[in-house]
């Protein structure tokens, strides 16, 4: 049994209520006690961490991630050793962890080995759920062969299945490979995408009977969810009447998207930050397709004003960013870009805590600071709710705690006792 007491912050708990100074104790890995500054007794053999007058908040969550990649690499991989990403995914994990975010869902080209790896102590990374690899029509968003005849799919291995599949019956055998391989939830390409060579983002991919047979096959494995990467607004409703959990990137959404998410308790995760970092990314390298930066022009605004849009209407939104897309350990420029869609600073920060973690079924243990839960939590030195993106700048999320473990620790002056 471990004691650590926080003291000296403001705790910013994630409910969406004011900052209130407070201390809180953590016994082994979970909250055991919140309380006013000197309510709880420093313990004897325990350790005191010092927040030095800064911010404490819940882990932060990214809801769409891509830890086994980083996008401006792409061209590099061709010519490296295929184990090579498995090493690079050690440091994309712990500049996640350093950002602050200390839980992820990861949607696609994440195997099942990462995740234990993290979980048997032999890397640092955020807690996760994997989605192993999307499914994807022939010729759809996730189907990288070229006009030359090239194919750039990710490379099927054990662990990985080729994620392509046409059909009622090769969904609902594709579903249970990727279920095999250890899938905690998931991910399907409803549209096509910014980064696809052959289709576009309002290409509806995928019948509404294909859908559902998806979420059937996850409803049969103790209600596994499924995300769909959906950008043209007959793709996200196909992907809402088929009963799917959340619906990723949301670009083209429409009165009647939102209408259907509303009514079904959809989740929307924006990625505001996806198509951004397309953009600035095709302005300094040459890796980058014209076709991929000049789709990322297009649908920049647009996605801007949906978001905003479903926002007002009151669509549940949690944080997603696509990190791979941008470098590892930028995802909370992302916050940032929400509260320029018109979201509040208070609503930005529990889209990446609360609704975070209630969109990944894990709502009772994580993505608020109470009783009882996981003792995952952040100190930032600044209060994001006057200025959140000093959240952008890793020097101030000072302090990082995962599941009770200090994962980070750049305090001045931390007291042990």
């Amino acid at each position: 049994m471990e004691l650590t007491l926080i003291k000296n912050g403001t705790v910013i708990d994630g409910t969406g209520g004011e900052p209130v100074k407070k201390d809180i104790l953590i016994r082994d890995n979970r909250i055991e006690a919140l309380g006013q500054p000197s309510e709880l007794p420093e313990p004897s053999d325990g350790n005191v961490v010092d927040a030095e007058g800064g911010y404490v908040l819940p882990g932060l969550i990214d809801t769409h991630v891509h830890l086994m990649f980083e996008l401006e690499d792409g061209n590099d991989t061709v010519e490296e050793p295929f184990s090579l990403k498995f090493y690079k995914t050690v440091h994309n994990m712990k500049k996640t962890l350093d950002a602050g975010i200390t839980t992820v869902r990861d949607c696609g080209f994440t195997d099942a080995g990462v995740k234990d790896a993290v979980q048997k102590g032999l890397a640092q990374g955020p807690r996760m759920q994997l989605s192993i690899v999307p499914m994807t029509i022939t010729g759809g968003h996730g189907d990288k062969w070229m006009l030359s005849g090239i194919d750039n799919s990710q490379r099927s291995y054990p662990g990985m299945p080729d994620g392509r599949c046409d059909g009622v019956e090769e969904v609902r055998k594709k579903s249970r490979e990727i279920l095999r391989a250890g899938a905690d939830v998931l991910k399907v390409h409803a549209t096509g995408g910014v980064f696809s060579p052959t289709d576009h983002p309002e290409f509806t991919q995928y019948t509404e009977e294909e859908l559902r047979v998806m979420v059937q096959e996850g409803q049969y494995r103790r209600g596994t969810k499924v995300m769909a990467h959906a950008q043209g607004a007959e793709g996200i409703k196909n992907a809402v009447r088929a009963g799917i959990h959340s619906i990723e990137h949301g670009i083209f959404l429409d009165d009647e998207a939102i209408e259907l998410m509303l009514a079904n308790g959809t989740y929307l995760v924006p990625t505001l930050l996806a198509p951004l970092s397309v953009i600035e990314a095709s302005e300094r390298s040459d890796k980058i397709p014209e076709y991929a930066a000049q789709k990322a022009k297009d649908v920049y605004e647009q996605h801007k004003e949906s978001i905003a849009k479903a926002y007002q209407a009151g669509v549940k939104i949690a944080m997603g960013t696509d990190a791979g897309v941008m470098r590892h350990g930028t995802n909370l420029r992302e916050l940032g870009l929400m509260v320029d869609a018109g979201m509040s600073p208070e609503d930005t920060i529990k889209a990446t805590t609360k609704v975070a973690a209630e969109c990944m079924g894990w709502g009772d243990e994580l993505g608020t600071l109470e009783e009882g839960k996981l003792a995952d939590l952040i100190v930032t030195k600044t209060n994001p709710l006057k200025n959140v993106r000093n959240l952008e700048e890793q020097e101030n999320i000072a302090f990082v705690m995962k599941d009770g473990k200090v994962e980070k620790d750049r305090l001045k002056k931390p007291v042990r006792v």
